[in-house]
């Protein structure tokens, strides 16, 4: 919940500046090209190690990004001395959102979806046909692999969340039963 926050945030200033040099489409590019590139597992491990000094962490990080705007590679760098890469992607989602928000669009919300294991594609397309019809507009998924859901399915879409995973059947069912004894 925090790390949303804070992504909002870091969003909502990185927008203004965007608005500011009139750049938001290329704000919009290098976003989404940090944020892909924070997939790799190899890189991402490499810029949370400590043993790593950050003048390499920095090097590292503008040969991989190649030509991307300064700010956004500030951005980046103060991400990582901060131990808050991991946001990347969240940052970029709600940038998007504002970037369609300003455009006028009435985009598509973004749905977070969270199973224990990861979903197949043609999940991933029912699940997202699903949300769509109940939230009455397209979503964007954002799948997320938790495996202490144990089974079953999370959906976080803006402030609404659907919960029908089987950690919070159990918990229900233990405090059902923890009640029934008195």
């Amino acid at each position: 919940m925090a790390n949303s926050v804070y992504a909002r945030r870091y969003a909502q200033a990185v927008f203004r500046m965007a608005q500011e040099s009139q750049e938001q489409s290329r704000w919009q590019s290098d976003l989404r090209k940090v944020s892909s590139m924070c997939r790799d597992e190899a890189l991402f491990a490499l810029l949370k190690n400590r043993e790593v000094s950050f003048e390499e962490k920095e090097r590292v990080l503008s040969q991989r990004l190649g030509k991307i705007h300064p700010m956004a590679l500030k951005l980046v760098s103060m991400l990582v001395a901060k131990g808050r890469l991991a946001m990347m992607e969240d940052i970029s989602d709600e940038y998007q959102q504002l970037l369609d928000e300003y455009r006028g669009i009435e985009g598509a919300g973004v749905a977070e979806v969270i199973t224990a294991i990861p979903l197949d594609d043609e999940e991933k397309l029912k699940i997202g046909e699903r949300i769509t019809e109940i939230v009455g507009k397209p979503v964007m998924l954002k799948p997320k692999v938790d495996p202490t859901v144990i089974g079953g399915i999370i959906i976080r879409v803006g402030d609404k969340l659907i919960d029908g995973s089987i950690r919070s059947k159990l918990a229900a069912l233990r405090k059902e039963l923890g009640g029934a004894g008195r």
